[in-house]
C-alpha cells in the first residue's frame, strides 16, 4: 500500500518546466485562464511582482499558481495590492483539493510578507471559477477590471 504525499508548491525549474507548460484545464474553462506559458512570460518580465509555482502531488505536476506582489492597481500609488494572479489545475486533477491547497499557500505567503488581504479577479460565466473562490471565503466586490469580477480574502 502506497501513501499519497501531501501536495506542495515548487519553484519553476528546468526539471518541471515542460510539465508546467503542458497543463490544460477543461475545454469549457479555457476562456477563464491564460496558458501557463503566458503566465511564465509575465513572470519573466516582472520578476519583482510575480511569484510563480507548480503544484506537485505524488511526484507529478498537477497545477500552476502565480501570485502578484505589490501591484500598483491604479498606477498612482494609492492602491497597492497583492493576490492571486493565475491558477491552473489540470483537467484530470480537478476536484481533488489542489486548487484550494494552492490558494491557501498563496494566502500563507502573503501573510508572511505582512499582507492583510488577498485579491483575485475572475471571468464570469457558467464554467468560470466564481463559486470556487466564494466557497474559499472570497468576498465579491462591486469592482470590475475589464470584464472580470474582483474578489478579496481577508488574511
Amino acid at each position: 500500500m502506497t501513501t499519497a504525499r501531501a501536495p506542495r508548491l515548487e519553484k519553476i525549474t528546468p526539471a518541471n518546466l515542460e510539465a508546467a507548460l503542458a497543463l490544460r484545464v477543461r475545454p469549457e474553462q479555457e476562456f477563464a485562464v491564460d496558458p501557463v506559458a503566458h503566465s511564465l512570460a509575465e513572470a519573466y518580465v516582472r520578476p519583482d511582482k510575480a511569484w510563480p509555482r507548480v503544484i506537485v502531488a505524488d511526484g507529478r505536476v498537477v497545477g500552476f499558481v502565480m501570485a502578484f506582489l505589490d501591484i500598483d492597481w491604479r498606477d498612482d500609488g494609492t492602491d497597492v495590492r497583492s493576490g492571486l494572479w493565475r491558477l491552473t489545475v489540470a483537467a484530470e486533477e480537478q476536484g481533488k483539493g489542489y486548487g484550494r491547497f494552492a490558494v491557501t499557500e498563496v494566502a500563507e505567503e502573503l501573510r508572511r510578507r505582512g499582507k492583510k488581504t488577498l485579491h483575485v479577479t475572475w471571468h464570469p460565466g457558467e464554467h468560470g471559477p466564481e463559486d470556487f473562490y466564494l466557497t474559499l471565503g472570497f468576498e465579491k466586490t462591486a469592482e470590475k477590471v475589464d470584464e472580470e469580477h474582483v474578489g478579496i480574502l481577508r488574511l
